[in-house]
């Protein structure tokens, strides 16, 4: 079950809070804890990382990053699944990767967990379309779908064998059914 603290606060002061496990994001002036992921949850997270990462990173076409939180548009998000291309990648002055991400994703992923409400998941997609974020993806695993946010705010739900939409120049072909033959051991 999400949490929520009905205080409502500043985004700098949200920032300058301690990091909470599970995660919490910043919404609306009001902080909502994420729920902690489980079996399912954390199967296609770090599936997913490592597929995109596997093609993408020597490439030097993006990088998926696991639980990266983004600060953008007045709120502070950890979607599960955060994929920048290469050029937007925030770096140090060394020219290593950098803590703080205060810029939207290019393609964002969430996986619905048990007890959470899809609609407020599709309205944080929503929202990171308005900022410029390209592509959004809610896994539904116990639906076995994946609903799409794409950049114009369309909204597409996709189950079985369809073809699931990536970022323009990422060469991976993957199908609604091949994320979830993941789970199976």
């Amino acid at each position: 079950m999400v949490t929520t603290v009905s205080k409502k606060i500043t985004l700098e002061d949200f920032l300058k809070l301690p990091e909470t496990k599970p995660y919490s994001e910043f919404i609306d002036g009001e902080i909502h804890q994420k729920p902690m992921p489980q079996g399912e949850h954390s199967r296609i997270q770090s599936k997913l990382v490592t597929v995109i990462n596997q093609i993408t990173e020597s490439a030097k076409v993006a990088c998926a990053f696991s639980e990266l939180r983004c600060t953008f548009g007045g709120i502070s998000i950890v979607p599960d699944v955060t994929v920048f291309r290469w050029e937007r990648i925030i770096k140090t002055e060394k020219g290593r990767i950098a803590n703080r991400f205060n810029i939207h994703p290019d393609w964002c992923i969430y996986i619905l967990s048990p007890q959470q409400n899809p609609i407020k998941v599709l309205d944080h997609l929503l929202f990171c379309s308005k900022h410029g974020t390209e592509l959004g993806w809610l896994i539904d695993p116990e639906e076995e779908t994946v609903l799409i946010v794409e950049e114009n705010q369309r909204v597409n739900l996709l189950k079985n064998g369809a073809i699931l939409p990536v970022l323009k120049d990422i060469d991976l072909s993957l199908k609604v059914e091949d994320i979830f033959a993941w789970l199976i051991f």
